[in-house]
């Protein structure tokens, strides 16, 4: 059986011997802005090896660093990110950001050598120009509170050992060896965690439904199908800890009975893919994973299996069908998958979120979690927070923080000279909230009452530069592609609101089509089979019920007052400002424009077409949509 005392301590003892330890982040974002390169460089110049071993430089025993590659931090905008961890003697973390190959010889003369920041590569505030040296002092990450985070771009994911250093695998061990499988769901459902994924079931309550149910064998299903535009919180956490999913997956097995597991994960994410199976490999070899888990009676074992990309598959039924090889179509519940899933066996599906945070609630117990959040609501919620905010990224807060508090105090803002206007929470499915909800708390229920919804955890940040309507289009664009066609009122009503949208955006508007558009979407939420054509209207809805003025601008006075929809565009020369260069004449596509050098030039709006050339190369700001 293994020993993860020993583990731990074999490895913390390595640990310890590096003068210096540089983490490098290896999560998708930053290795989209360039971090493989600076680990490269870093290797190169200290000579050394990747991974858990002793790496010394050429320029003589000033200290011997230790290289890793982790997940994601969180502060993606400003990658890649390398961070010194501090020794815990008094010397402090630094925290490096958007470095390049090219700053690599300056980080390890002036940082490892001599112990100074490298100042240009320090963390600066865009609000108040004030500099940080370490992450828990930059705001971002100061006014967060991270559980199911707590590790991600701290270790190596790829490390078992390093896992099992930082606490991992014991309370998997304690659950198997010391308590029943009805005691670990009873846990669960006294800590109220609510599945992480979007519906906020509780967890623990579907866990003691498939433990009681009849039928034999029982599945375990980690739902990693995350589809959600601009959503990336569980491919954050399979790249960033993926033996912390793993754990939290085979304490959900053992509590209700399931004897095989499936982590079902996008084919459009290689680096969770990768990661994933490793983890379950690693805990295979070390016999965490098994006929005898911990030397108890309890068999478990596992794989990874790739979904094609499919939005609906996110919805558990749809997921199931798909894992049998079946087009990924919702089925009709009752039954639940609880009682009757995969294979028509029990079958307990979490999502990646969900399964991650139970290792915390297993070690610090139901009421340490319930400090955290609101009583219907505990715990925390990891959100990808993106669009019109100054720092973009992966974030965690307790639910009820408040939609200010995210956009202004983590995200630093919207950028300067902009205001904030709307906030798309829950992704496509989900709901638009306005100003007047800024000091709303952000938890199930709150949400639900406005027509909006936690969702999955996207929350993407619209200034005044954003037309609502063409917002609007754009996600129900997405759902009606998405939708399996299954069900006759998800298939043809969101296609009618793309269409009465469309013509909105695009200048066609008739009588009568907001009527038919809110009509249409209150159809198609109450009659749909599953959760992605009965959430599918509530961007419309919700944008609706708050910016109705907005849709009337549109379909009344056929302008777009963000000025975005090139359709509702009138361009316009202000006489003031053009100086008859002819540049807008001669870059007009169709010859609208008219006038004799130095002369104040015209358009001709019945002959303009609108495509916005003129505006873009006006050297004089001259010319502008209205």
């Amino acid at each position: 059986m293994v020993n993860l005392e020993t583990i731990a301590r074999e490895v913390n003892a390595r640990l310890a011997r590096p003068a210096y330890r540089i983490l490098v982040c290896d999560g998708t974002g930053c290795v989209a802005s360039g971090s493989r390169p600076v680990h490269r460089r870093l290797l190169e110049a200290t000579q050394g090896l990747d991974g858990l071993a002793e790496v010394s430089l050429a320029s003589g025993d000033l200290c011997r660093p230790l290289l890793s590659r982790t997940g994601c931090h969180g502060l993606c905008q400003l990658g890649p990110l390398v961070v010194i961890p501090g020794d815990g003697n008094g010397r402090e973390e630094i925290f490096y950001c958007r470095v390049s190959p090219e700053d690599v010889s300056e980080i390890i003369e002036s940082t490892l050598a001599e112990g100074k920041p490298v100042e240009r590569l320090l963390y600066r505030d865009p609000n108040t120009g004030a500099t940080y040296r370490s992450s828990g002092t930059i705001p971002f990450y100061a006014h967060q509170t991270r559980l199911a985070l707590v590790d991600c771009g701290h270790a190596e994911p790829e490390s078992i050992e390093e896992y099992v250093a930082r606490g991992g695998y014991a309370s998997l061990r304690r659950v198997v060896t010391q308590m029943k499988p009805v005691e670990v769901c009873e846990e669960l459902v006294a800590s109220g965690l609510r599945g992480r994924g979007g519906a906020g079931f509780p967890t623990g309550r579907k866990w003691l439904a498939a433990h009681r149910a009849n039928g034999s064998p029982k599945y375990l299903v980690c739902n990693g199908d995350e589809g959600d535009p601009g959503a990336f919180m569980d491919r954050s956490l399979m790249e960033g800890d993926p033996h912390r999913v793993l754990e939290g997956a085979v304490i959900a097995a053992y509590a209700s009975g399931a004897t095989y597991g499936y982590f079902y994960i996008r084919t459009e994410y290689p680096l969770a893919l990768s990661r994933m199976r490793k983890a379950i490999e690693d805990a295979r070899c070390l016999g965490i994973l098994g006929e005898s888990v911990f030397g108890s009676e309890f068999a478990f074992d596992c794989e990874v299996m790739e979904g094609a990309g499919a939005f609906v598959c996110g919805e558990e039924t749809a997921l199931l069908a798909s894992i049998e090889g079946e087009r990924g179509m919702p089925r009709p519940k009752p039954p639940f998958p609880a009682e009757k899933g995969l294979y028509g066996c029990p079958t307990v599906v979490n999502n990646v979120e969900t399964l991650a945070t139970v290792r915390w609630v297993i070690e610090r117990g139901a009421a340490a979690f319930r400090h955290y959040g609101t009583p219907l609501s505990p715990g925390t919620k990891t959100f990808a927070l993106t669009g019109r905010v100054r720092h973009t990224g992966l974030i965690e807060v307790p639910l009820g923080t408040t939609l200010r508090q995210i956009v202004f105090e983590i995200g630093g803002g919207v950028p300067e000279g902009r205001r904030f206007k709307a906030a798309q929470i829950g992704g496509p499915s989900g709901g638009c909230l306005g100003v007047q909800h800024l000091d709303m708390p952000l938890d199930f229920e709150t949400l639900g009452q406005v027509g909006a919804m936690v969702g999955s955890g996207g929350i993407v940040i619209l200034d005044d530069t954003t037309c609502i309507v063409e917002v609007s289009r754009f996600f129900m664009e997405f759902t009606q592609h998405e939708s399996c066609g299954k069900c006759v009122l998800c298939r043809e009503g969101t296609r009618q609101m793309l269409w009465i949208l469309r013509d909105i955006v695009e200048g066609r508007a008739q009588p009568g089509d907001l009527e038919l558009l809110e009509e249409t979407a209150r159809a198609v939420k109450v009659a749909s089979l599953c959760g992605l054509g009965k959430s599918a209207p509530n961007p419309v809805l919700s944008t609706l019920a708050i910016f109705r003025s907005e849709y009337l601008a549109h379909t009344e006075r056929l302008y777009c007052p963000a000025g975005v929809c090139p359709a509702l565009k009138t361009f316009a020369i202000d006489p003031d400002l053009c100086k008859g260069c002819t540049l807008c004449l001669q870059k007009c596509p169709v010859g609208a424009i008219t006038g004799e050098r130095r002369t104040v030039h015209r358009i001709d709006v019945a002959r303009c077409t609108k495509c916005g050339v003129c505006e873009a190369v006006c050297r004089f700001k001259a010319i502008a949509a209205r």
